[in-house]
């Protein structure tokens, strides 16, 4: 039963920011989790904000609680600027391979392993942002600092799209 079912609301939301703060701009999604706790305004009710850090195991385990939808923010290295923001839609064609660690974050394995772990992977998407570094390091490079209020409002329009009309997200991301 999810968690929509459970609660006769609309659909319930994990917004996760996932990410090594050790790795400077690794720590991204943490960041973003953070900015978001720290406004004025929460998030709708229907959605949970977590920062998962490095925590695979955690999310993995939470994601089997039946969510209606996964919101990840993370760094997402490739091309492109650094400071660049992408919002993609993941299916389970795109998270083929990765080896599970019980004890680190690779989101692909994570969410790779909820079919063994019997779970189901919800409608997944992903708000990301281009690293300028993952080296060791405290702290968020300038750019990449400088995207994490855009990523914010992205989590949240992202977020009141799927209550709105979780059918056709996929089309407006």
């Amino acid at each position: 039963m999810s968690r929509k079912q459970e609660s006769d609301q609309k659909p319930a939301i994990l917004v996760a920011g996932v990410g090594n703060i050790f790795l400077s701009d690794d720590g991204f999604g943490p960041e973003v989790v953070r900015h978001l706790a720290g406004e004025a305004q929460p998030l709708p009710v229907q959605a949970r904000l977590v920062d998962y850090g490095i925590r695979g195991m955690h999310l993995a385990y939470d994601l089997l609680e039946g969510y209606d939808a996964l919101v990840l923010v993370d760094a997402r290295p490739g091309p492109g600027t650094a400071g660049d923001l992408v919002v993609l839609e993941i299916g389970p064609d795109n998270i083929q391979g990765g080896e599970f660690d019980a004890h680190g974050m690779d989101p692909v394995a994570v969410l790779g392993a909820l079919p063994d772990l019997g779970g189901v992977l919800p409608p997944t998407y992903l708000v990301g942002c281009r690293p300028a570094e993952l080296t060791e390091g405290m702290g968020l490079t300038p750019a990449v600092q400088d995207a994490v209020p855009a990523a914010a409002a992205a989590v949240r329009r992202l977020v009141q799209q799927l209550i709105d009309d979780p059918h056709n997200v996929g089309e407006r991301v």
